[in-house]
């Protein structure tokens, strides 16, 4: 009686990861009996272990067998998949490994044309020539690296989608000159160089991203094996894209006009797929953008926007949000010119910030104290937002309300004086937009705001007065 209660009786369990868990029971002979359940196959068994010191030839335990996907999945997959990596990580890399094959596919078709153009092929063509412009193409793209990075370099964290597109479609745009290149041989040397131009933008733009979308997907702080995962399935489909380059380009070497269909239909389902990769993409840390989206939003219909709501709503074009610019970490001396400015500009402010804002060209320029944290720079930029909206269109809030019929009747108040009045309004404001980013699911504990380095301090205050 007392082995039938044993065996009923689970005594303990265990699961790998966020796998199905397992239960032990007591066997009849003392041994420990596991169950394995196989939720992929829809299979379950039991097998013992024996207990420590027991004798080889009695029932031992069989090592359980691994479903066949769960290979594939350690290979290819970070470990602790799906628990460690964000939800959007699965859709994401799908449809980027659908843009990397046919990025592969097309790679190979405008390969074929730069060899043809060096002359591959061709018993005229000398070697000094081929090498004269393999090194101008390759050196145009090592100066275009370096400037893209000083000059862009900074804003790649701040919309690394956006980003992110622009270099896929980038990447098709210089293939394509490349394949364009032969049909104009006089051309030939500045067309390549152009094209690797491109590549090598692509190549900094595309790597940086990815790097911000690494730190985005690792949520066990294992951006290295989401990292080295991601290479693992870049490697395996660019293999089947070699593969199957094999087989297409002896049949499209000899109709060029076959050739270039096929990459324009490469190209379609390329930037296809980029798109529905980047779209998948859920961040829940605020830029510029998807705070204004939040922002419109609350002041409209007094909710927040959730973070899968605001990325789907998100453009993913760069450049894409018109004024009012938003500036934060400018330099004092830019602002200020006189101690008269200066007590303008400090009076009314509260927080470690201070805001100018220029009616007539709808800009905004943030000066940030030494100690304004993450908290102060995303209410400096609700803040400018904010003073954007008294110029916009839509419903607001009854104190934003009456700000904007002043603003929009005419240069009746100065700006600094408007700014002083907004300070009221936003601390009433400010905490409950910030608690519902918080309820909502945002991360505002950090930001990806674009903020130069530039920090102040200041003597004077609302309250001292200098004549």
């Amino acid at each position: 009686m007392a082995d039938d209660v044993g065996l009923e009786t689970q005594l303990c369990s265990e699961q790998f990861g966020s796998g199905e868990a397992r239960g032990c029971r007591a066997a009849a002979d003392g041994s420990l009996q596991w169950e394995v359940g196989w939720r992929w196959w829809g299979l379950s068994r039991a097998f013992t272990v024996k207990p420590e010191g027991r004798d080889a030839g009695e029932v031992g335990a069989p090592r359980a067998a691994s479903p066949p996907l769960s290979g594939l999945q350690a290979v290819f997959l970070p470990q602790g998949f799906p628990d460690s990596v964000s939800p959007d990580y699965l859709p994401y890399q799908l449809w980027d490994s659908v843009q990397a094959f046919a990025s592969s596919l097309s790679g190979s078709l405008a390969t074929q044309a730069v060899l043809l153009g060096i002359g591959v092929g061709n018993a005229k063509a000398t070697v000094s020539a081929a090498t004269a412009t393999w090194l101008v193409k390759d050196s145009t793209g090592m100066l275009g690296r370096i400037v893209f990075a000083w000059w862009k370099g900074s804003k790649l964290d701040c919309n690394a989608k956006q980003w992110r597109l622009f270099a896929d479609i980038l990447n098709d745009v210089a293939m394509f000159l490349e394949i364009m290149a032969p049909v104009y041989p006089i051309c030939f040397t500045m067309t390549v160089s152009t094209s690797n131009l491109a590549k090598c933008i692509v190549s900094v733009a595309g790597g940086a991203t990815r790097a911000a979308l690494t730190v985005h997907q690792a949520r066990r702080n294992n951006m290295a094996d989401v990292s080295a995962k991601d290479s693992s399935q870049e490697t395996l489909v660019n293999l089947a894209g070699l593969l199957v380059s094999l087989l297409m380009l002896p049949l499209v070497s000899g109709c060029p006009g076959f050739s270039l269909g096929c990459f324009f239909f490469l190209t379609a389902l390329h930037i296809y797929a980029n798109y529905r990769a980047v779209r998948s993409l859920v961040m829940e840390t605020l830029n510029e953008g998807r705070l204004r989206l939040v922002l419109k939003h609350y002041l409209q219909r007094g909710e927040v926007l959730d973070p899968t709501t605001a990325n789907r709503m998100e453009p993913l074009w760069t450049g894409f949000w018109p004024a009012p610019s938003l500036s934060l970490g400018v330099p004092l001396h830019r602002l200020v010119s006189s101690v008269f400015e200066l007590q303008q500009l400090v009076e009314g402010h509260q927080e470690p910030y201070l805001l100018c804002w220029d009616q007539s060209r709808n800009q905004v320029q943030v000066v940030l104290n030494q100690k304004a944290g993450p908290k102060t720079v995303l209410r400096a930029a609700t803040h400018g937002l904010m003073l954007g909206a008294l110029q916009g269109d839509g419903p607001l809030p009854a104190e934003l309300e009456e700000l904007r019929n002043q603003v929009q009747a005419g240069p009746k108040k100065e700006s600094w004086v408007i700014v002083k009045e907004t300070h009221q309004v936003l601390d009433m404001l400010f905490p409950k937009f910030l608690k519902g980013l918080q309820d909502a699911g945002w991360k505002t504990e950090k930001h990806q705001l674009e903020v130069d380095e530039w920090r102040a301090t200041w003597l004077l205050s609302p309250e001292k007065k200098v004549l």
